[in-house]
């Protein structure tokens, strides 16, 4: 297994991870895959990352910008999806304490995450990797027209802005 950088010629495993995601109900209000230039226009270009096995992906995560302000150039939002076949199997925890290494590299101090309520192993798996729960954001908004609630979950940098 090694770590690679997701590209356009590498997004359509990517999206198919995210379109199992989405099928679970519990870990994002997207119903539909974006295509390739929304999604890159979403994240920040750096620490978009995939686990790869044998020329598969097998996890991906990413970093989109929690402000426009300049003041939160230094917080970033985290997103974890690993194959539906190869969870429960350590792989969230290793991206994501690559995306923290790598997040770190590039001066971000505060990372946060919005985890469904029910996603109890997103939620494990973040705490696992130095993130707390700050509170909940109820009711946020409705997923196939029913609300839901999102805990807040940040990671503060023991090594940038300290």
């Amino acid at each position: 297994m090694k770590f690679i950088a997701i590209h356009k010629d590498n997004y359509n495993q990517v999206a198919e991870i995210y379109k199992e995601g989405i099928a679970t109900n519990r870990a994002t209000f997207e119903t539909i895959v974006p295509g390739w230039k929304i999604w890159n226009n979403k994240f920040l270009s750096f620490g978009r990352i995939a686990i790869e096995k044998n020329n598969k992906i097998l996890a991906w995560a990413s970093l989109s910008s929690t402000s426009k302000r300049e003041v939160y150039n230094g917080v970033a939002e985290v997103s974890v999806y690993v194959k539906g076949s190869e969870r429960g199997k350590g792989l969230g925890e290793m991206i994501l304490k690559e995306l923290i290494k790598i997040s770190e590299h590039n001066n971000i101090w505060t990372l946060q995450a919005s985890i469904f309520r029910e996603n109890k192993p997103s939620i494990h798996i973040h705490e696992k990797c130095g993130f707390r729960i700050i509170g909940y954001k109820e009711k946020i908004a409705k997923l196939h027209g029913v609300w839901q609630d999102n805990m807040m979950l940040e990671r503060r940098s023991k090594v940038v802005g300290v």
